[in-house]
């Protein structure tokens, strides 16, 4: 299972990233994203915190009434940085106090409530695919660990997120980071 320690762990390997690339243009397109490096970045702290606010309101037929978290229009690199890792650390605090039989809306295409053990992977499923975006923005590769993408991959292979339009299921075949890519449509076959 990919749990709140493997989110921490990701969370790092995505700051390290994003420090290693501060001298890129942060304001090209997120990969195949209309979003940039800078608004993609913003978006993924959001994704992270917002599992903790879904989880925290118990609520089981929707999302709380709180609107999307920014740090602004323009957000320093250091600011990103620090914004994702506190997103982490309240995520991970909310799962860690929730009790067991927990449940709340984890998503709502369609609506679906689960428990503390699921809200990890969730937002980082949101982060893994984002970093790929924004490094491929920047020109940078980004390759998590494969044990970690692999728990992120088998944790959630079953879940409604791999059945969004244009994207295929997951597969527990090949290489987990590829795996990953190709059903988020994110990694194109070859041809053949």
């Amino acid at each position: 299972m990919f749990d709140s320690d493997d989110l921490t762990e990701l969370a790092g390997h995505v700051a390290h990233l994003w420090t290693a690339a501060a001298d890129g243009d942060w304001s090209a397109p997120a990969g195949t994203l209309d979003w940039s490096c800078t608004a993609t970045a913003d978006h993924v702290v959001d994704t992270v915190l917002a599992p903790a606010f879904f989880l925290a309101s118990r609520k089981l037929d929707g999302y709380p009434a709180f609107e999307p978290c920014t740090l602004g229009p323009s957000p320093s690199l250091t600011d990103l940085v620090e914004g994702l890792m506190t997103a982490t650390r309240m995520l991970t605090a909310v799962v860690g106090a929730a009790p067991a039989d927990a449940r709340a809306c984890i998503w709502t295409r369609p609506p679906e409530a689960r428990g503390p053990a699921d809200f990890p992977p969730r937002a980082g499923l949101e982060l893994i695919l984002h970093a790929h975006d924004i490094a491929s923005g920047l020109g940078a590769r980004f390759d998590p660990p494969p044990q970690l993408a692999d728990r992120l991959r088998r944790h959630t292979r079953d879940w409604a997120f791999w059945r969004t339009p244009g994207w295929s299921p997951l597969t527990l075949a090949g290489d987990p980071w590829a795996d990953l890519l190709r059903a988020s449509g994110r990694l194109r076959p070859a041809p053949g």
